[in-house]
């Protein structure tokens, strides 16, 4: 593979980043503002157990100081592709890493995402997912 090629992986492995934080996020909000508004479908239990393990991923790899594997992958094609220290990816690439990436202690991150795991979890109890279905 040529070195555009694998920039172009690295760019889709951060879209693929972004998408996933902002899923956790994003669907926080939702199941609060949804479970509020009595929106039906906030209650999948499909949509809310791939939210809760998302976010459990999040902060058991924070935990026990665990780089997130996309990390990882994104910065070897980033490698491969020839890219330095300094960031030299895409536009896109680029305004992607300012909101993603911020630097703070180890401890921080932690904290955090074990703050935002409790609020997942309150709104697990506080609005309950429908069961799955059981099928004959």
């Amino acid at each position: 593979m040529n070195t555009n090629t694998y920039r172009f992986f690295a760019d889709l492995v951060l879209i693929l980043h972004v998408s996933f934080v902002m899923f956790v996020v994003f669907g926080l909000l939702a199941i609060l503002c949804g479970g509020f508004c009595h929106w039906k479908w906030i209650r999948n239990p499909w949509f809310r157990s791939a939210h809760l393990g998302a976010i459990a991923l999040v902060v058991i790899q924070a935990w026990l100081g665990i780089i997130c594997p996309l990390t990882i992958l994104e910065n070897h094609f980033r490698e491969k592709g020839g890219d330095n220290n300094t960031y030299g990816g895409s536009f896109i690439a680029h305004w992607l890493h300012q909101v993603l990436f911020f630097q703070a202690a180890p401890w921080v991150f932690g904290l955090c995402y074990t703050l935002f795991g409790i609020a997942v979890l309150f709104s697990w109890v506080k609005y309950r997912p429908r069961p799955f279905l059981k099928r004959s």
